[in-house]
C-alpha cells in the first residue's frame, strides 16, 4: 500500500510538472509573439514615416528610387543612425541586470521597449527589400523556427554541449558584423549571413531545450516571481533567435528590386 501511494504521488507530481511546463512554454511563446508583433509594427510604421512621394519634400533619393524626407535622413544617414543601430544591443546586454532588479511585470515592459527599439533599427529593410520578399522570408523563418524549436523541445538527446560553441560563434559574428559596417564587403556579408543562419538555427533548438530543462529543474521549488521572469528571459532568447534567423535569411535570399 505504501509503495502504491508513493507511485501515485510521484505520478501526480509528474502530471503537475507537465501541466506547468505546458503553461510555461505557452507564456514563453506568447510573450515572444507579442514582441515580434511590436517589432514588425514599429518597423513598418517608422519606414512609412521616413519616405515621401512628393519630390519637393525629399531630402535624399536612394539608389532604389525611394525618396527620404528629413526624418529618414536623420535616422538612416546622419550620425544618429549609430544610436539607432546600437541602442537595441545596449538594451539586450542590460537585460540580465534588469532581470535581477525588476519585477516580472517591469521586465516584461523592458522586453517590449526593447522589441520596439529593434523595430526602429530594422525599419530600413522596408526601404531595401520588396514587401513580398520580406513576407516570404518571414514565412520561411516561421516554419524553420517552429521545426527547430519543436526538435529542441521533444528530443531526448542532451544538446546542452552546443551552448559554448554557439555563443562563441555569435560573439565572433557580432565582431565581424561591426567590422563590416566600415568595410562594406559583399563577400564578408555573405559569409556572415550563411554562418549566422547555421548558428541561430542551432541556438533555436538549444534555447528551447534549455527553457524546458530549467523549468523542470526548478519545478518543485519555484515561486511565481521566478516563473514570470524565467518565461520573459526565455521569450527574449527565442525572440533573438527568430529575429537573427530572419535577418540572415533575408540578407541571403531577399529581393532588392
Amino acid at each position: 500500500m505504501a509503495q502504491y501511494q508513493s507511485v501515485r504521488t510521484t505520478t501526480g507530481v509528474r502530471a503537475e510538472i507537465d501541466a506547468g511546463l505546458r503553461a510555461h512554454m505557452n507564456k514563453v511563446y506568447g510573450t515572444m509573439s507579442v514582441g515580434l508583433a511590436v517589432t514588425a509594427l514599429m518597423a513598418w510604421a517608422i519606414a512609412g514615416l521616413t519616405v515621401t512621394t512628393d519630390p519637393s519634400q525629399a531630402v535624399v533619393q536612394l539608389p532604389n528610387g525611394a525618396l527620404l524626407n528629413s526624418f529618414g535622413q536623420a535616422i538612416y544617414l546622419s550620425p544618429l543612425r549609430w544610436l539607432v543601430i546600437f541602442a537595441p544591443l545596449a538594451l539586450v546586454f542590460g537585460f540580465g541586470v534588469a532581470a535581477n532588479k525588476m519585477s516580472a511585470a517591469g521586465l516584461q515592459l523592458y522586453f517590449y521597449v526593447y522589441a520596439a527599439l529593434m523595430g526602429l533599427s530594422l525599419s530600413s529593410i522596408f526601404l531595401v527589400y520588396t514587401g513580398f520578399s520580406i513576407a516570404q522570408t518571414f514565412l520561411i523563418t516561421s516554419i524553420a523556427f517552429a521545426g527547430l524549436s519543436l526538435y529542441g523541445y521533444t528530443t531526448k538527446k542532451d544538446i546542452s554541449g552546443w551552448g559554448s560553441f554557439l555563443i562563441m560563434g555569435v560573439i565572433g559574428l557580432i565582431v565581424a558584423s561591426i567590422v563590416n559596417l566600415f568595410l562594406q564587403s559583399p563577400a564578408i556579408m555573405f559569409a556572415i549571413s550563411a554562418i549566422g543562419v547555421l548558428l541561430f538555427a542551432g541556438l533555436t533548438a538549444y534555447d528551447t531545450q534549455k527553457i524546458k530543462v530549467e523549468y523542470i529543474a526548478h519545478a518543485q521549488a519555484m515561486d511565481g516571481e521566478w516563473l514570470g521572469k524565467s518565461a520573459i528571459i526565455g521569450a527574449l532568447n527565442l525572440y533573438l533567435d527568430f529575429i537573427n534567423l530572419f535577418i540572415f535569411l533575408l540578407q541571403l535570399f531577399g529581393n532588392r528590386d
